[in-house]
């Protein structure tokens, strides 16, 4: 009996670790309003448009507006039953840049992890401000995206869709459908993916 329990343990401590190995995690970094969790929760929406497990959350702290916020999305092929906070993320999207000075955004991104920005300065010059030499760095201008195409510097779906490109991990059609669940106003649904085709277009890395 003993020993079948033991098998029974073995196999899903096994299965848990290959969950957690096929996972592809995201950290967000913006300010309050600014839509870090926006971002984090469409990713996810268009995640499970391409048939996959989904994980989107905030880490709660001060609600005020401006005040630095994180969230947090994780995707996989295989459901996921872990629960705690992405330590160790496979792309980190900064929804902020003045964050670079304050925040420890990079803090435990993979070797090979990501990092993209919303900046208008070259990811050369965001690489010797960081003075960080894990991951690779992606820029996009998504606040002036943001602006040309909705009024507002609302950068949530420009760096989701920098993300996208950057990553590959959702794809476009999933996206778009992601965001007329959530906007529902066909108007608005336009403007968003403009917002989203424009930044795919134009982010750019190292």
């Amino acid at each position: 009996m003993y020993i079948r329990l033991l098998t029974i343990f073995v196999e899903l401590l096994l299965g848990e670790l290959k969950a957690v190995e096929n996972l592809f995690e995201v950290r967000w970094h913006g300010r309050g309003g600014q839509g870090a969790w926006t971002a984090s929760e469409l990713l996810a929406r268009a995640a499970i448009y391409d048939g996959k497990y989904v994980q989107s959350f905030p880490e709660f702290g001060p609600e005020r507006m401006g005040a630095p916020v994180t969230a947090f999305t994780r995707i996989s092929t295989r459901p996921i039953r872990i629960r705690w906070a992405v330590y160790k993320p496979d792309a980190v999207a900064v929804l902020d840049a003045t964050l670079l000075k304050t925040v420890p955004v990079t803090e435990g991104l993979k070797r090979k992890g990501v990092i993209i920005i919303n900046s208008k300065e070259s990811p050369l010059e965001v690489r010797k401000s960081l003075k960080e030499t894990v991951g690779r760095i992606w820029t996009v201008p998504a606040t002036e995206i943001s602006i040309q195409f909705l009024g507002a510097p609302m950068t949530s779906t420009a760096m989701l869709g920098a993300l996208a490109r950057v990553t590959g991990i959702v794809g476009l059609d999933s996206v778009k459908k992601a965001v007329e669940e959530r906007f529902k106003r066909s108007d608005i649904v336009e403007k968003n993916f403009a917002v989203i085709k424009e930044a795919y277009e134009k982010v750019g890395s190292e």
